[in-house]
């Protein structure tokens, strides 16, 4: 029996009746339904379509993918109208508003937080997020990240998680949490990922990872934080595709290789570990059901129903949501899954609900007015505030900083984005705002040409490779530049397992052949890693974002008009003795 009025639901008799009365006249499609986190991928309010789409899933949850706040509002809320059961309804906000909305504020990233003093800016970050998730309906938050930043190479938590060190994890996740609850004290928090990223390289978009730690490390890290949260009245736990083999050989003695799952997919680690030792009582999510960490393990009608018999209460995600569903009735039928297990997942949703108050008509429509907040100047003072709070100097072992514009003032800018995916890709904005704040700085800005930019401006051409690697003799390029700026906006996602500096072309003239010639000084508007591919340049910047708020504050530290006030981690030297110097 799971007893509602304990933590995290504190239920009182009314909301108990109501879980138990909507239970009660649930028939079976619906119960499986309410175990889905349905992805709506085109955000619309067409009614009969949203008919439609709650007939067919009996869905527990909604999250959608982009779309403008009125079209998100209008959606959210047509959903709420006429689903049976009220929806608990997702965002995703590792860096503020912007996780929602294309006009959301960002504030900072949890690396950035990190980088900070205090745990100010992670409450702005979670306080931001819940203000401007809940004007468009939504009332679950799959925030904060808890993962322990132990591995350079891993690029799929590098920004978003906040340290390191378990202890600071811990500390910025409460600032979040609370954040989210100042904003809405009807909106859910999800600890992710459970057991833990950040150990290994490797992306769960992409392929199963593995937190090799021992039982014992385990719960020095990644446990204290989750049994801390848990005991403070942690709400949800998004489960990851990891496998833990040590603690699955502890509990599970004698397992086989070939035996040890995900944590999605392993009971001893759900059932055992987080609701029985350490009394995890919340609901339980998986990550998203289509990541190969997941699907790459079983068939999809034995992963499944397996992730709930394993303890988790909702499946983030279906594939086809028909067919996912008769995966659970064939399970139940079979004996893979138990109709016990089936209403114990049902009831911690409906609780999840009720503790939310979502059984009360009047919090499922959010005021209008509420929209106001979203992108106001409050907001972005505290992106301010981060990044005046947390950018970072990394290195700068031959004292090039501070740089004066009026006696160097010309500027040699290396800019190094992502790679075009698209034909339809015309130039990377930030590369303008980069030589706009440099100008208003007072710099005079010469721009490395950039091979990508080149095809398009003047097609495919041979000659395009030549520009690239046209380098003019050194002492001209000495005489008409005082100093390199090498700024680094790089990025990727589930595509590969680490993101590394990418030039744009081979032998391209971007490449730091100049670090001798003149003063370099490297900048990332993103990663923290990026020294393992210039570990030549003798000072580094960690500027978070590519948001013209921080390329400001970077510059004006760059000047000296202000001063760095962030910490650099150890791990930003990539276990590499040359990265130091």
């Amino acid at each position: 029996m799971i007893d509602l009025k304990a933590k995290p639901f504190y239920l009182n008799d009314e909301q108990i009746t109501w879980v138990e009365e909507t239970k009660a006249a649930m028939n079976q499609d619906e119960k499986i339904g309410q175990m889905f986190v349905i992805l709506k991928a085109i955000p619309g309010a067409d009614e009969n379509m949203v008919k439609g789409m709650l007939a067919q899933s009996h869905q527990g949850g909604l999250r959608w993918q982009g779309g403008d706040m009125e079209a998100v509002y209008q959606q959210n809320t047509t959903f709420q109208k006429f689903s049976k059961i009220p929806l608990l309804i997702a965002a995703n906000c590792d860096d503020g508003g912007n996780g929602c909305l294309p006009n959301g504020t960002y504030v900072a990233t949890a690396a950035e937080c990190g980088a900070g003093e205090g745990t100010e800016n992670a409450y702005h970050l979670g306080l931001v997020a819940g203000r401007e998730a809940s004007a468009i309906g939504c009332n679950w938050m799959f925030n904060p990240v808890v993962d322990v930043y132990k591995n350079w190479r891993n690029t799929i938590v590098n920004t978003r998680a906040f340290s390191s060190d378990p202890q600071k994890v811990l500390d910025n996740a409460r600032a979040y949490i609370r954040g989210i609850k100042d904003a809405n004290p009807n909106m859910a928090a999800t600890a992710k990922h459970f057991p833990g990223d950040g150990m290994e390289e490797l992306d769960q978009h992409l392929a199963l990872g593995v937190n090799g730690l021992s039982p014992e490390d385990w719960e020095s890290s990644y446990g204290m934080i989750y049994r801390t949260l848990i005991n403070e009245g942690l709400e949800a736990v998004m489960v990851g595709h990891f496998a833990m083999p040590e603690y699955s050989r502890k509990l599970r003695p004698g397992i086989k290789n070939e035996e040890i799952m995900p944590a999605t997919l392993a009971p001893e680690l759900l059932t055992d570990l987080l609701r029985g030792d350490m009394g995890f009582n919340g609901v339980i999510i998986t990550d998203a059901s289509h990541m190969v960490g997941m699907t790459a393990m079983k068939k999809r009608s034995e992963a499944i129903p397996l992730a709930i018999a394993a303890g988790c209460d909702m499946i983030l995600f279906a594939n086809d949501m028909a067919e996912d569903m008769q995966f659970v009735k064939a399970a139940l039928e079979n004996g893979t899954l138990t109709q016990e297990r089936v209403e114990d997942a049902v009831t911690r949703i409906l609780a999840m609900k009720a503790h939310l108050n979502l059984n009360k008509e009047e919090t499922l429509v959010p005021d209008r007015a509420l929209m106001e907040k979203v992108g106001c100047e409050e907001h972005k003072k505290y992106s301010e505030q981060a990044a005046d709070t947390c950018i970072t100097l990394v290195k700068d072992t031959r004292s090039y900083l501070p740089l004066n514009p009026a006696e160097k003032k010309r500027c040699f800018l290396v800019y190094v984005g992502s790679s075009p995916i698209s034909k339809g890709w015309k130039g990377d904005p930030v590369k303008q705002v980069l030589v706009e704040e440099l100008e208003r700085a007072g710099f005079d800005v010469d721009v490395c040409p950039n091979f990508h930019e080149l095809e398009v401006e003047n097609g495919v051409s041979f000659w395009n490779s030549v520009k690239m690697m046209d380098h003019s003799p050194r002492q001209g390029f000495i005489d008409s530049h005082d100093f390199a700026l090498i700024v680094i906006n790089v990025k990727g996602y589930a595509q590969e397992n680490w993101v590394r500096v990418k030039w744009s072309c081979n032998h391209s003239m971007e490449l730091p052949w100049y670090n001798e010639e003149i003063p370099t000084i490297g900048m990332s508007l993103n990663y923290t890693n990026h020294l393992i591919d210039i570990p030549q340049v003798h000072t580094f910047i960690n500027a978070y974002a590519p948001q013209r708020d921080h390329i400001r504050a970077a510059i004006e530290k760059m000047t000296g008009k202000s001063e760095f006030k962030g910490h650099a981690e150890d791990y930003v030297f990539c276990d590499r003795w040359d990265t130091r110097l």
